[in-house]
């Protein structure tokens, strides 16, 4: 149990060994690597390299789901875009990371990748669409 202090906060030292900017600094590591992780797997696929991205077009994207054909991620446009889309989302962690050591970069990525992931979005979105409505005639 915690010993609550005059103001009803928690005293740090009498908690069980975790303090409160131990925590946060253990989110903020769990936070970046996971974007520097979700941001190396976009570039390696957007750039195809070691043909990374050829690999999971013909193992994954260019299969067919149960009764639903193979969609927009199936053409190297549309992978282009999706794998976009994870890099956005590894810049949104990054900037979320590092709002922790310096704000203005933070702020930087987070804008960063919320445009990217909101482009990439919408252009995912038509090309499945267009997909969809080619597929039906």
């Amino acid at each position: 149990m915690t010993q609550m202090g005059r103001i009803g906060v928690a005293d740090p030292s009498k908690t069980s060994g975790r303090t409160p900017q131990g925590t946060k600094i253990r989110g903020v590591a769990i936070v970046l690597v996971i974007g520097v992780l979700l941001s190396l797997a976009g570039l390696v696929l957007l750039v195809n390299l070691f043909g990374a991205a050829d690999l999971v077009m013909r193992r994954v994207t260019s299969q067919p789901l149960g009764e639903l054909a193979p969609g927009f991620a199936a053409s190297l446009r549309g992978f282009r875009i999706y794998a976009v889309l994870v890099l956005a989302i590894g810049i949104l962690c990054l900037g979320l990371a590092a709002t922790a050591w310096f704000i203005p970069l933070g702020a930087g990525l987070l804008v960063l990748g919320a445009l990217a992931f909101g482009i990439a979005s919408v252009i995912a979105i038509a090309g499945e669409v267009e997909t969809y409505r080619a597929l039906k005639r």
